[in-house]
């Protein structure tokens, strides 16, 4: 194997033991031994098993994002918050990679995103960009309201949303449908961000108009973000 595919099978390996044994089981020096490679090789690629497992996760979330594409570009509606951050949970409920990260442990999570500050910061600020913008296109299109600061707008976004995604680790008896659920996150998001024009349930020709407007700017964004966090993959497959 050439440098890339070992850092390949190092990844996939460590995904693997992930789902299997969780975070804190997990050693580089497993990793190594069920990746045919030497402990030193997997420190070639990442300095710490946290700098490791988060490139698992941002491998999850980008093809995450790459489905979020497709269904922007099969439906520009797609690019609505309420639309997009459903169709980003339905992700996140179906991939056990991200969701073995949120409901392994909460200090986990926490210590995964100060990696991710220290390692990936110009890919977090481009993402937080990207959809700072992404809301003030819809407001522009008045799709999405325009009497609150956008700051505050993403943040209820991100909040509400990453809230869904910590209650899966709660132990609440049978969970509700994935549609009821979608449902709530749904509701949610319109009465925090939506205009009436946005929420109504049977979009005429001037909601579905402003949408198409916006979406290919909106799609632009993502695409780059996209390309980005591949770009950064890359690049640690290859330090």
């Amino acid at each position: 194997m050439d440098q890339t595919q070992r850092g390949e099978r190092i990844l996939e390996v460590a995904g693997e033991l992930l789902l299997a044994w969780g975070y804190r089981r997990v050693t580089i020096d497993e990793i190594a031994r069920r990746a045919n490679v030497g402990k030193g090789t997997v420190y070639l690629h990442w300095k710490t098993k946290d700098a490791l497992l988060l490139a698992v996760v941002l491998n999850a979330k980008v093809q995450s994002l790459h489905r979020q594409l497709a269904r922007m570009r099969a439906d520009p509606l797609e690019v609505l918050p309420s639309r997009m951050m459903c169709g980003l949970y339905v992700d996140y409920l179906a991939d056990p990679v991200l969701r073995a990260v949120h409901t392994d442990d909460s200090d986990i999570l926490g210590r995964l995103n100060e990696t991710a500050r220290q390692e990936l910061a110009e890919l977090m600020v481009h993402g937080n960009h990207a959809l700072r913008r992404h809301l003030q296109l819809l407001r522009e299109q008045g799709l999405v309201r325009d009497d609150v600061d956008v700051a505050h707008q993403q943040y209820a976004l991100q909040a509400v949303t990453a809230g869904f995604a910590l209650t899966e680790a709660l132990d609440t008896g049978t969970p509700l449908p994935t549609e009821v659920r979608t449902g709530i996150l749904a509701h949610t998001l319109r009465g925090v961000l939506e205009t009436p024009a946005a929420t109504d349930p049977d979009p005429g020709a001037h909601h579905a108009l402003a949408a198409a407007t916006a979406a290919p700017e909106i799609i632009a964004l993502y695409e780059q973000l996209a390309e980005l966090s591949s770009r950064e993959m890359r690049r640690q497959l290859r330090d």
